[in-house]
């Protein structure tokens, strides 16, 4: 069983999309939708925008962890069944701060879909808290890969 994120494109609007993540499948439904697939595991981050006459509505950041079916899941909107929730924010200022934790992650050269999970939390729970996330390096990759690895 795959988890199914659908997507959509409407110019000043709705829009979804997933700032990182590798599908293991894609399906098109019309020119401005669209349903990515990913297998149990996998991490991805949905980022979910509206706007109005006036501006941006609303911004969210989720980062999820596919799950296996029966495990335990938190029902996010647009992906279906959901998933293991690493990290969900809302508002602009929030989710800019979650953008450049990601970007800082993708700077070591690391996939942020291959981070430790414990890192998302982090970062969402110290944005919560309204203090500045611990970055993110290479011995606590290295040190997450290595965990990984253990039977």
């Amino acid at each position: 069983m795959q988890t199914e994120v659908e997507l959509i494109f409407l110019p000043g609007r709705v829009e979804r999309w997933i700032r990182f993540g590798r599908p293991s499948a894609e399906r098109i439904v019309d020119r401005r939708r669209r349903v990515l697939s990913f297998p149990v595991g996998a991490v991805f981050a949905l980022m979910r925008w509206e706007g109005g006459p006036f501006g941006t509505v609303a911004s969210r950041l989720d980062i999820v962890r596919a799950v296996a079916p029966g495990a335990p899941m938190t029902l996010t909107p647009f992906v279906a069944p959901g998933g293991e929730l690493l990290l969900r924010l809302h508002g602009w200022p929030r989710v800019q701060r979650a953008l450049g934790a990601i970007d800082s992650v993708e700077a070591l050269g690391v996939s942020p879909e291959t981070a430790a999970p414990a890192y998302w939390r982090h970062v969402g729970n110290r944005i919560l808290a309204g203090l500045e996330p611990r970055p993110y390096d290479a011995a606590r990759h290295r040190a997450w890969r290595f965990r990984k690895a253990l039977p």
